[in-house]
């Protein structure tokens, strides 16, 4: 298991992806932070050209609960794409690159292979959650947002990285797409059915029981006056991931890998 999580990890660090990664988190986080600097002062924001006459911004109060709520929004919808990048990328690579069946012909059991795979991706999810957050943090601290306390930033900052979470359990299935799809192509396809099919299950109130619509409800994303998922809901993510996790690596303990 060292040695293939090894491999991954040089992998990563010789890509790309994951500094295109932590800047898309970069650029969410100031983007949530420039809405709070927006929404305390209005009228300051149009007189520097951030906000127009008829622009308005709902759904967010500009203290450090709602900020942290925002934020936790921003990981949950944003970061399931993002984390499903990575879990395409991570799977998708060995057959776009043809490195698949070289992988394969090494010492280590394709069981170790794939759970070297899943590590990473929840090590790199779990960075970027930390990252946001704290960033996040210091980013509101610079604002001098209003409503500050130990209790509520902490409330807020889980909030963040359990959003973050049930995000990153969700990409299981997206690497099993990767898998049979054979690269990237595929894959990426069934993320945008995903992402369509949770917005609009969502809109029709059914959110709850569909997994890829849970985290943005649970970070708060359909509104005050909403409750957000229980247990259940919870529990059909942890599954849904679970099942990602084992169907995939069935299909690489079982598939014919001939290319």
């Amino acid at each position: 298991m060292r040695e293939a999580l090894r491999s991954e990890l040089l992998k990563a660090r010789r890509s790309r992806l994951p500094w295109l990664t932590a800047f898309a988190f970069t650029i969410v986080t100031l983007v949530c932070g420039l809405f709070m600097f927006i929404l305390a002062d209005p009228a300051r924001a149009r007189a520097m050209g951030l906000l127009g006459d008829k622009a308005q911004l709902s759904g967010a109060s500009a203290d450090w609960p709602g900020y942290l709520a925002l934020l936790a929004q921003a990981v949950a919808v944003g970061g399931l794409l993002v984390y499903s990048m990575i879990a395409i990328w991570l799977f998708g690579r060995e057959f776009s690159d043809r490195t698949a069946k070289d992988l394969l012909a090494l010492p280590t059991s394709r069981t170790t292979i794939v759970a070297a795979k899943f590590t990473l991706s929840a090590g790199w999810a779990l960075l970027l959650a930390t990252g946001t957050t704290i960033l996040g943090l210091l980013l509101g601290a610079l604002l001098a947002l209003p409503g500050w306390s130990a209790q509520a930033t902490a409330a807020g900052a889980v909030k963040i990285l359990v959003a973050a979470a049930l995000s990153a359990a969700l990409t299981t299935p997206l690497a099993l797409a990767a898998s049979i799809g054979r690269g990237y192509l595929a894959a990426v396809g069934v993320l945008f059915v995903l992402a369509f099919t949770a917005q609009i299950i969502a809109a029709l109130g059914f959110g709850a029981w569909f997994p890829y619509s849970i985290p943005g409800l649970y970070a708060g994303i359909a509104g005050p006056g909403h409750d957000p998922p229980g247990p259940i809901s919870v529990l059909l993510v942890l599954t849904t991931g679970a099942a990602g996790m084992a169907a995939t690596l069935a299909w690489w303990r079982n598939a014919d890998h001939d290319r």
